[in-house]
């Protein structure tokens, strides 16, 4: 790390900046220190300013292209063989069935989040058009998944920036003006748990575009590759890692990761606001270790419960 120094107007503005290789580019993280600074003021800002570069650095490198980490034989063997159980063959879904996913779908995804509305209050809202005296965010959050959950069963798409763009904006259309777009300069996010601590940070705002071109990618080159459920949990876990939006990220994500298990054969998947705890365990295990069985044992936890309730 090093000092830069920049003249305007008669002042001297200091900088603290340090170069770092990310495969074959050169990336910069400058932090502005101040405005003449005499030399034991600045000896002080620059120790707290390479403590949020290596901080941000350390970010950099849990946001890994998931092609970097490969998955053992074994693991994968597994999993192909979980898919090809009688418990987890396509069973096709009537369009009753569809409704009535959609319904369960839409109320726990906005619970997670912290939706007010009840299950009874969802399946009014899309069924009769009936409005609770709720929060009207809540309510139009609950038509937007809904909506999303109909896109998604006759989009071509499997994954790509328009993709992620516009589930966003079909949900979040009638409640959030940044609906649709990525976070902007300036914009970093952190994920708390209920006690207030941060349990994830978003990787860098100006990284977000790349590092979803680095999923897609992955996804591209490796979905003949791996079993539906491990590019499902890849591209879902990676996603909530890069945290592209302001808000909105956990929907967004559940809902993409549907639409690669619809789009790979399998059926669609809901996580249970019940299940909320574990969910974000297998999340954050994810995150530290690159340890996908958490995930893939919490999605055939959710299969049981979906298949006992269309029997």
């Amino acid at each position: 790390m090093y000092i830069e120094k920049r003249k305007s107007l008669g002042n001297i503005k200091y900088y603290i900046a340090h170069s770092f290789r990310e495969g074959n580019k050169i990336n910069k993280i400058r932090k502005y220190l101040g405005l003449n600074l005499n030399k034991e003021l600045l000896e002080e800002r620059k120790e707290i300013a390479k403590k949020l570069i290596l901080d941000e650095i350390n970010q950099y490198n849990l946001i890994q292209d998931p092609i970097k980490i490969e998955l053992p034989e074994k693991e994968i063997k597994f999993v192909k063989a979980i898919e090809k159980k009688e418990k987890l063959r396509i069973f096709h879904l009537s369009e009753e069935q569809w409704q009535v996913f959609s319904e369960l779908f839409t109320y726990n995804t906005n619970a997670i989040e912290g939706s007010e509305l009840d299950s009874v209050e969802v399946r009014d809202i899309l069924e009769k058009d009936k409005w609770p005296k709720k929060s009207k965010e809540d309510i139009a959050e609950a038509y937007g998944v809904d909506e999303a959950i109909k896109f998604i069963r006759k989009a071509s798409d499997h994954l790509s920036l328009e993709l992620i763009k516009k589930l966003h904006k079909i949900v979040f259309k009638n409640s959030k003006e940044f609906a649709g777009n990525f976070r902007i300069k300036g914009e970093e996010v952190a994920v708390r748990d209920s006690l207030g601590n941060i349990a994830h940070m978003g990787s860098p705002q100006s990284r977000v575009v790349s590092l979803l071109k680095e999923l897609i990618r992955w996804y591209s080159q490796n979905k003949e590759k791996y079993p539906a459920l491990i590019l499902a949990a890849v591209v879902h876990n990676q996603f909530e890692n890069i945290h592209p939006f302001r808000d909105g990220n956990g929907r967004v994500g559940r809902l993409l990761l549907n639409n690669i298990l619809i789009k790979n054969g399998l059926p669609p998947i809901n996580i249970d606001f019940k299940n909320r705890a574990e969910y974000y365990r297998s999340l954050q295990t994810y995150q530290k270790e690159h340890n996908l069985k958490p995930t893939i044992d919490l999605l055939l936890k959710e299969y049981k419960l979906l298949k006992k309730r269309f029997k």
